[in-house]
């Protein structure tokens, strides 16, 4: 069994959770089941899905729910994009540019675990 806890990719998808949630508040009522739903549920699965494969026993398990929780980070990713273009997040908002970096970085982090396990 893996230590989640000590993965750069687990840290940031965590710290990524939460952002997500707190950026998430401000959003209007109307998208409260759309965009807010998805986006909060993209987050979790990529943290969930992280913690799930460090505790699976074969490499096989362990890739295949990395893999997972890259897809549900390039879907947040998106999300996040048309959530700014339409306007529900302020693109010059300190908050949200960290934000943004730590999607970036997470995806890079994660990527570069799943090509050395190839």
């Amino acid at each position: 069994m893996r230590e989640h806890k000590k993965l750069r990719a687990f840290v940031l998808a965590d710290e990524i959770t939460v952002g997500i949630y707190k950026i998430t508040r401000s959003f209007p009522k109307e998208e409260m089941y759309g965009i807010t739903s998805q986006m909060r549920r993209a987050a979790v699965s990529v943290v969930s899905n992280i913690v799930e494969g460090c505790a699976r026993e074969s490499q096989n398990e362990y890739h295949r729910f990395l893999e997972m929780a890259f897809g549900s980070l390039r879907e947040l990713d998106y999300q996040f994009d048309l959530s700014t273009r339409l306007e529900f997040i302020e693109s010059k908002n300190d908050k949200a540019e960290i934000l943004q970096s730590k999607l970036t970085e997470a995806q890079k982090v994660l990527g570069s675990l799943l090509r050395s396990m190839s």
